[in-house]
């Protein structure tokens, strides 16, 4: 069995009270499980980066395949400066929770993770229960909530009496 590499490195020093403070904020902010998606999230951004370095050197064309590949995802980039200019937060706007809370179909960003998590968002009408999913541009506006229709407790009782009516 062939085993995967983490899609993330820890920060070399663990307590360093400045980067502990700015992780927490973004944490509460953007209603996160663990820092661990925060590192995910940086991996992500370096790998543009470096990308974006690596392509300086060539063809317009090839530089225009990255930016096209980031538009996509929703991030405002022109130049190879505007790659290396991008931020965390930039990312971690473009998360299918974050999205959730900014059109408005959650009262706050933990509860925006909720409805996720419990099967509850629908894009283009098939169930995305990922918070850390990437929403496209495209898909931003096919975003709905599920509505579940459950018949309310009298009307149940009444429907279940009916039932047993029936059958006697």
């Amino acid at each position: 069995m062939i085993r995967k590499k983490k899609l993330y490195v820890r920060p070399r020093k663990m307590y360093e009270k400045s980067r502990i403070v700015e992780e927490n904020k973004l944490v509460q902010k953007y209603a996160l499980k663990s820092k661990r998606e925060i590192w995910k999230t940086l991996a992500k951004v370096n790998y543009l980066r470096h990308r974006a370095m690596n392509l300086s050197k060539a063809t317009l064309e090839e530089q225009e395949i990255l930016f096209n590949k980031i538009r996509a995802i929703g991030l405002k980039t022109n130049t190879i400066a505007d790659v290396l200019a991008l931020k965390v937060e930039d990312l971690l706007d473009r998360r299918l929770s974050t999205i959730v809370f900014k059109l408005k179909l959650a009262n706050t960003p933990k509860h925006a993770r909720q409805l996720v998590a419990h099967k509850n968002i629908l894009i283009g009408g098939r169930v995305v229960n990922i918070p850390s999913y990437t929403v496209p541009v495209t898909e931003e506006k096919i975003i709905k909530l599920r509505i579940n229709e459950r018949p309310k407790k009298k009307e149940e009782k009444a429907n279940n009496q009916e039932i047993g009516e029936i059958k006697k």
